[in-house]
């Protein structure tokens, strides 16, 4: 069977899984058995994936009596999709297994299964797709069956977060729809070969970027284009939110760097990397603020995929300043971290997603205020989450850390560009780059602190019980893949070579993965500069290992007994601890007046008054606050003025239809 047949049958059953899955009876076995299936497809379409840029076979393209005449239903297998298909079928597969523990609980698991695998195989379809009618088909199943899972629960609060990710998406599928409007151009060629082919230039050229970044950076997240992220992902089960927050984004993603550096990539200026890079920088350190202000464990996860969705824009905007300056070695070190933190980041955020689900399993709370000393009862889980929590902190050894080290190599090269404005853009989005790692490191420090050490804030924590096995397996292989990314990078960095080279004409130089000493990765050909993984791991180990040995063999054996440090305060009560909220306290107060209009409102009863004193913040996302509600309100005024229209008569609407066409008309003749 060849790749093109793995791909038709790999897409064919995981549409059947879903039009199964609508007529069986839900049962633990069958659940079981359906997420078990879907898992299998999607090994069935990572193979080719894998295969592809291994062997590298050259094109696949396969055309189906489908889609639009004369043109067809357009399927393409290049070294990009051939990436992506890696990235969201890994994930799939993963989560998938995850469910086969996790969804047994489901409250209605038939609301659910259909739409996974239907979701599972549009993410695929749309990175297969090779004319915009099948792009934008893929994309708008894409976003239905996505929809329809964050409506799963029926809940108030995935009520108006389906809203919201419903107008949302629907405005992404309208940008991309004008976008290939303009790449089609008169002539209509809609094949993604024919577009090539003639690529636009000039203002249309423009036009396209801005309408990507609206359609393509709606649905991965950019600011202020975020706001359905930290409704939707909370709202919709955890495996979904680990397949959203870790895979959709990614998909997003793809659409963008397709258009932009594959349709139109001949027609790229340098200035397109100032809007970009603003917008990212923007991104990462909005992202990361947001997620230090939350206490809900899976809204602060979502506003972290913000701030990496930024992170990997870096990556892009800097890609193109390189590429459109025809400094190939830069291009390529920009776009191979961009792609290695889009799988890196496909790892980190799973396992942390499961693992928040998992917690939300055994306790039935989000609040991290309501939990804590989960590492008791919880250890396996605890350990998985730490292990994500450090690799989106990047921190060595692990993957989060190579793909931002990757990043900010790229932004030391800056300085051979020849524009000044670049060379002062970039120097503050590092800047950026940099504060949001620090805040990022900080932020699951509280997270993991608060939600898994300590004493329990709550009876259910208290009483929480480990996840299930087939959760645990789960989270155990993406831990295992993000620690052995982060060891062996100079791998995976290789890997990137053929994709790096499709997209902007060359690779990382040949030292990047050093022949004497195949574990170092070495951005730059003169080695200024270098990473060793497995280094950084032995040391780590062997530092752990001898400072315990040395503890326990020279610290003193001798039984003091003495008051426990009580924080100053003498109760022994768990409401007492160190909260979320204390510690981001000082963050608050020195970034969310600003930033978030924060206010603190204190009710201190006066003495004698046995009433418990209240604290209270309230904080405004400028996002909703300055654009959506005002837009909102514009929105709703002018429907009420137009309203008058649905009282016409036939004879006036006759004549508004005339009138409608004939300026069409007059439009098409000044565009030929």
């Amino acid at each position: 069977m060849g790749i093109a047949e793995l791909l038709l049958t790999g897409l064919a059953i995981m549409f059947a899984i879903g039009l199964w899955s609508v007529f069986f009876h839900a049962g633990a076995n069958r659940i079981r058995a359906t997420y078990g299936a879907i898992a299998l497809a999607c090994l069935f379409l990572l193979l080719p994936g894998i295969g592809y840029i291994i062997a590298a076979p050259g094109t696949v393209s396969i055309v189906l009596p489908l889609g639009l005449p004369d043109v067809g239903m357009r399927l393409r297998l290049d070294f990009l999709s051939a990436f992506f298909l890696v990235v969201v079928n890994l994930g799939g597969a993963v989560s998938s297994l995850y469910a086969m523990g996790y969804g047994v609980h489901e409250a209605r698991p038939g609301r659910v299964l259909p739409f996974v695998a239907a979701f599972v195989a549009a993410m695929n379809l749309v990175i297969l797709a090779d004319d915009a009618f099948t792009f934008l088909l893929a994309w708008e199943m894409m976003s239905l069956t996505s929809w329809a899972l964050v409506m799963s629960s029926r809940e108030k609060e995935a009520e108006r977060a389906g809203l919201v990710y419903f107008v949302m998406a629907s405005f992404s599928g309208i940008m991309l729809l004008f976008a290939f409007g303009l790449l089609a151009g008169a002539g209509g060629g809609y094949g993604f070969e024919q577009i090539r082919l003639a690529p636009p230039s000039g203002p249309v050229a423009t036009g396209v970027l801005v309408l990507v970044l609206l359609g393509a950076g709606s649905k991965a997240g950019l600011f202020p284009l975020h706001v359905w992220l930290p409704l939707a992902h909370p709202a919709a089960p955890s495996h979904v939110s680990a397949l959203m927050s870790a895979v959709m984004t990614k998909v997003a993603v793809y659409g963008a760097i397709r258009i932009l550096f594959d349709l139109i990539g001949p027609a790229m200026v340098w200035w397109w990397a100032i809007p970009v890079l603003a917008i990212a920088g923007i991104t990462t350190l909005m992202g990361v603020l947001y997620a230090l202000m939350q206490h809900d464990l899976k809204r602060l996860l979502a506003y972290h995929t913000v701030e990496n969705i930024g992170i990997i824009f870096i990556g892009l905007g800097l890609a193109m300043a390189f590429h459109a300056n025809g400094q190939t070695a830069g291009a390529a070190l920009a776009m191979g971290a961009a792609l290695l933190h889009v799988f890196n980041h496909s790892l980190f955020k799973s396992l942390l997603f499961l693992g928040s689900g998992a917690v939300l399993h055994a306790t039935g709370e989000r609040d991290i205020d309501r939990l804590g000393g989960l590492i008791h009862n919880m250890p396996r889980t605890a350990f998985f989450f730490l292990v994500g929590s450090a690799a989106i902190s990047a921190l060595p050894p692990l993957n989060g850390f190579v793909s931002e080290w990757l990043t900010f190599q790229s932004v030391l090269a800056s300085s051979q560009l020849p524009q000044m404005s670049l060379k002062f853009l970039i120097p503050v989005t590092g800047v950026m780059l940099a504060l949001a790692a620090a805040l990022a490191a900080a932020c699951f420090v509280k997270a993991f602190g608060v939600t898994f050490l300590g004493r329990p804030r709550s009876d259910m924590a208290g009483k929480a019980r480990e996840t299930d096995r087939f959760s645990l397996v789960a989270m155990g292989l993406l831990a295992t893949l993000c620690l052995l990314v982060g060891i062996f990078p100079g791998q995976a960095v290789q890997a990137l070579h053929p994709v790096v080279g499709f997209l902007v004409g060359g690779g990382l130089p040949t030292e990047a993965v050093t022949p004497a000493v195949p574990l170092s990765l070495t951005p730059f050909a003169d080695g200024r500069s270098s990473y060793n993984g497995m280094i950084i791991f032995v040391f780590l180990l062997v530092s752990a290992s001898f400072t315990a040995w040395f503890v326990h063999r020279f610290a003193s054996r001798t039984t003091r007994r003495t008051d426990s440090w009580d924080c100053g305060h003498p109760e022994d009560n768990p409401l007492a601890q160190y909260t979320a909220a204390s510690f981001s306290q000082p963050i608050r107060r020195v970034f969310g007046a600003n930033v978030f209009s924060a206010r603190e409102q204190v009710d201190m009863p006066p003495p004698g008054d046995n009433r418990p004193a209240r604290f209270a913040v309230s904080m405004d996302d400028p996002a909703w606050k300055y654009i959506f509600t005002p837009l909102s309100t514009l929105v709703t005024w002018v429907s009420r003025r137009v309203n008058v229209l649905q009282q016409l008569t036939i004879r006036r609407y006759l004549t508004l239809v005339f009138f409608w066409v004939v300026g069409l008309l007059i439009v098409v003749a000044l565009w030929n």
